[in-house]
């Protein structure tokens, strides 16, 4: 039983985790990117999709990925090139990726999906509990915490990160050290994009192996969340994606055993959960400021 929980909650958590550290990447450039719902959509009708098509799950992931940063690209381009509201963009980009995903998906609903194959390690798949749990997932699984460790790693430990970092807490004085913010700003945003739509790939891939529409349900909000939570520091995205997939999974399981509780409340638990993080985190003023990018949602117009 508890075996069985564990794997949904990994399952649960993977899209949140690879989603919300794109997003931290955007943001420790400088740039708040309120479309990754947006983006996590489209890539989880494209990779379903082309998967469908191609026969190929691989295809169908690289394919949401290149989906996820061509929306990337357009918001970058509003908010970077034309230096549009960030917040104003991000929301019309979420909104464009959900009529368009339901466009593009309305020949897939009902229609079996591929899944993910599992990665096998001979003896060590075999083990009582480790093995099934933790050596027998599939490689977007291993590919997100992956993620975590090359972009600490990055951040922290390169000239690469040092610039970013910089570009994000003080744009004026990176440019005048001769560093092109807008292009580290649309790297980062492509970057963000990409996980998006490797996260929504997963949704329809792995997570629940066909298309519904609006699947996503939130998540790409939920990610955003999991940024401001973990402090905008990568490994502890990792727990909180897990500790917001637990919720996900647990409500599941209480709604499965009839619990006297409305369902309509029990899948609202996550959303709440969510909510009440944010508000305690912003009760705390040393929280609210510790680590966030000092021109976080600003824009940058160079000299001309």
């Amino acid at each position: 039983m508890f075996e069985a929980v564990l794997l949904t909650v990994i399952t649960a958590a993977t899209p949140l985790l690879i989603a919300a550290i794109g997003e931290l990447v955007v943001e420790r450039s400088g740039v708040l990117n309120l479309g990754v719902e947006g983006m996590m959509i489209m890539g989880a009708v494209v990779g379903f999709a082309v998967a469908n098509q191609t026969g190929s799950g691989t295809l169908g992931v690289l394919a949401a990925i290149v989906a996820g940063m061509g929306m990337a690209l357009i918001f970058g381009f509003l908010v970077l090139s034309l230096v549009t509201n960030q917040v104003a963009t991000g929301l019309a980009l979420t909104i464009l990726g959900l009529g368009v995903s339901g466009m593009i998906g309305e020949a897939y609903i009902g229609v079996p999906g591929l899944r993910l194959p599992e990665l096998y390690i001979p003896v060590l798949s075999e083990l009582p509990f480790i093995g099934p749990v933790f050596l027998q997932q599939d490689a977007v699984v291993y590919l997100g915490f992956a993620l975590v460790a090359l972009v600490a790693f990055v951040l922290f430990r390169t000239r690469t990160g040092l610039i970013l970092r910089a570009v994000g807490d003080n744009h004026g004085s990176a440019h005048a050290l001769g560093y092109s913010v807008i292009k580290v700003r649309y790297l980062a945003v492509l970057f963000g994009g990409g996980c998006a739509g490797l996260a929504g790939a997963y949704m329809s891939l792995a997570y629940t192996p066909q298309w519904v529409e609006n699947m996503t349900a939130g998540r790409g909000w939920i990610a955003l969340a999991l940024v401001v939570f973990a402090s905008w520091l990568p490994f502890r995205v990792i727990a909180g994606a897990y500790l917001f997939g637990a919720v996900t999974v647990l409500t599941f399981h209480a709604q499965a055993q009839g619990i006297g509780v409305p369902s309509q409340l029990l899948s609202s638990l996550p959303y709440i959960a969510t909510i009440a993080v944010l508000v305690l985190i912003s009760a705390n003023r040393r929280l609210t400021l510790v680590n966030t990018p000092a021109c976080l949602g600003k824009p940058f117009v160079p000299d001309r």
